[in-house]
């Protein structure tokens, strides 16, 4: 099998697969994030004087699931004795970073001039991209845990509002230098680093510490606790960030936008709002303002960044006697522009190198494939330019205008 074909095909299948093990690995990382701030918020004291608070029991719960009833306890520093089994949750958000940063690579990393760099923006080389991405994950944990350090970290509301104005103001950076859909991931990554830092640098080596005491006979520091449980209730409000940039790649309307930075920050801070509705109703408050504000949010950025309506000017001119040669002609000039600019990936085999399948199954080389994706082609290449990736192929303004004006025309094939 020629290499030149069987290359790309082996990065497809490391793609599908690395994407789905840190699909995975990330839903057993946040929903156990997501199930122990649900549970630190619901649990209950128990009575004064009884038998859990001579424990040290700081709070209890009882649910049932399963077909089976549940009664976890914690304790307000540690319990009387180690339990000989400890579970310890750490690797749900190793596998998830590391799966993560290696589908960071094959995509992106493997083929940076035609994922991360776009000359629209800036002139870089592949490593120049590479380089910029690497160090945006770097400097967003130093100067992230710099922060949680310093006395604006004793202030959550004001320390959660300073990091997302960093967010945004790292957003408008890296979309200043790489492409939109790169930029986006990359922020992404940048927050999956903090979260999963947090974890390996700070949760975790403060439960050794505290394990460590116990086993030496000594009563643990509760300030490991402290630290643990600001950082844990940290990445619970990353997670929705997070998740919508996951799944962003798919949807060029937000990354392709001029103002992509603010449509993000949008975005993030609808899922933050949303985060701390459930939060507070997971502690017995049921505000609907934080969802309502979130959802007002979504709405304001859906009409902000919402395309305008095709013209109506071409398709009137081609109502004459001569639409249909009209037409004719006009699709032969859109053809021979797809055929140049978009089959190299958008065909069944696809020539252009690191490309084995026609990227979202999308085949352009014929008549057929071009009048059922019009509306497609039109949104990607004309509204927004998102096609062809990082403009491989040189598709000039004057192109995009002629399959503009053949799809408000009609988008005839003959």
């Amino acid at each position: 099998m020629d290499m030149d074909y069987l290359l790309p095909y082996g990065l497809e299948w490391m793609n599908l697969l690395v994407r789905w093990l840190h699909i995975i690995t990330g839903i057993a990382w946040i929903g156990a994030s997501f199930y122990f701030v649900w549970l630190d918020n619901s649990l209950r004291p128990p009575a004064p004087g009884g038998e859990l608070a001579k424990k040290g029991v700081a709070g209890e719960l009882w649910a049932v699931h399963g077909g089976g009833f549940y009664n976890p306890q914690k304790y307000m520093v540690a319990p009387s004795e180690l339990p000989a089994d400890l579970h310890w949750f750490k690797w749900e958000a190793y596998s998830t970073w590391l799966s993560g940063f290696a589908l960071l690579t094959i995509v992106y990393y493997f083929n940076a001039q035609a994922m991360m760099v776009d000359r629209s923006v800036a002139e870089l080389t592949s490593w120049q991209a590479i380089g910029i991405g690497l160090g945006s994950l770097v400097a967003g944990w130093v100067v992230y845990d710099l922060l949680c350090r310093s006395k604006l970290g004793k202030h959550d509301l004001a320390f959660g509002a300073v990091i997302f104005i960093l967010l945004v103001g790292a957003t408008w950076v890296l979309t200043h230098f790489l492409s939109g859909r790169a930029a986006y991931i990359h922020v992404g990554a940048m927050i999956g680093t903090i979260m999963v830092a947090n974890v390996a640098m700070v949760i975790i080596p403060g439960q050794r510490k505290m394990v460590n005491a116990m086993i030496a006979g000594q009563k643990p520091d509760p300030i490991y606790g402290i630290r643990g449980k600001q950082r844990s209730v940290h990445n619970n409000y990353f997670t929705l960030p997070v998740l919508f940039i996951m799944i962003s790649n798919h949807f060029a309307m937000t990354y392709r936008h001029e103002h992509a930075w603010a449509v993000l920050a949008g975005i993030m801070l609808a899922g933050v709002f949303i985060r701390h509705f459930f939060n507070l109703r997971h502690k017995g408050r049921v505000e609907f303002k934080y969802p309502a504000i979130g959802v007002l949010l979504l709405a304001v950025v859906a009409i902000a960044i919402a395309p305008k309506a095709p013209s109506t000017t071409a398709a009137a001119a081609n109502s004459g006697a001569d639409a249909g040669a009209q037409s004719a002609a006009q699709f032969a000039q859109v053809q021979g522009i797809i055929q140049q600019r978009c089959v190299s990936c958008h065909a069944a085999h696809p020539t252009q190198p690191g490309f084995a399948t026609a990227p979202a199954g999308v085949m352009l080389d014929d008549p057929h494939g071009i009048a059922q994706n019009a509306q497609r082609i039109y949104q990607q290449a004309v509204q927004l330019k998102a096609m062809p990736l990082a403009n491989m192929t040189n598709m000039t303004d004057a192109e995009r205008a002629q399959v503009a004006a053949w799809f408000e025309g009609g988008a005839r094939t003959n």
